[in-house]
């Protein structure tokens, strides 16, 4: 079992489990190791601690700063927004609900996994601001586009993973930037 393949979502699949079954805090590195049939040393050449199981590293914010990158000239900073959040979403979570559901509950019930969560939510607004004053919006604008997205994506991802009505994320999305849209001051 030790050379089947997928080690690195064996480990993720078994560290879920037994964050879901026993708690976070009381799950070690060994007890996944032994779900997943794998050694300590293989865990380790994939993920710096347990935290890195949930959080994994900068690929959220790497690709969305290409997406944003890459977005077409002459599109409005939201509808970039729509484009990027709709792209993540099909690449990164579609299909995957069940385990995001975990992952969301498992880290709001964790008070340092919240925190981890906050400074991964920052990381990824500074990259999508930074994106945005490349394509020319001023700081301000690009700071408040930024935030609003990141704030739509973390709104979207929770009512999605827990959402009855078995809708896409996509479709979350397109509800939550509505509802954005039309508040008013």
């Amino acid at each position: 079992m030790r050379w089947a393949p997928d080690a690195r979502g064996r480990l993720q699949g078994a560290a879920i489990e037994l964050f879901s079954e026993q708690g976070y805090s009381a799950t070690t590195v060994p007890q996944i190791t032994a779900r997943a049939g794998l050694t300590t040393r293989t865990f380790f050449r994939y993920f710096a601690d347990k935290r890195e199981v949930i959080f994994g590293g900068d690929e959220i914010p790497e690709r969305a700063a290409q997406l944003i990158a890459e977005a077409p000239e002459g599109l409005e900073p939201m509808d970039v927004i729509r484009l990027v959040l709709h792209r993540v979403a099909t690449e990164q979570f579609e299909g995957h609900r069940e385990q995001t559901a975990a992952v969301r509950a498992i880290i709001h019930a964790n008070d340092s996994l919240r925190d981890r969560d906050a400074r991964k939510r920052d990381d990824l607004v500074r990259v999508a601001r930074e994106a945005f004053i490349e394509r020319g919006q001023p700081p301000l604008g690009a700071t408040v586009v930024a935030e609003l997205g990141i704030l739509v994506f973390q709104v979207a991802l929770d009512e999605w993973a827990i959402d009855e009505e078995s809708r896409s994320m996509t479709s979350v999305i397109d509800a939550v930037m509505t509802l954005v849209a039309g508040v008013s001051p």
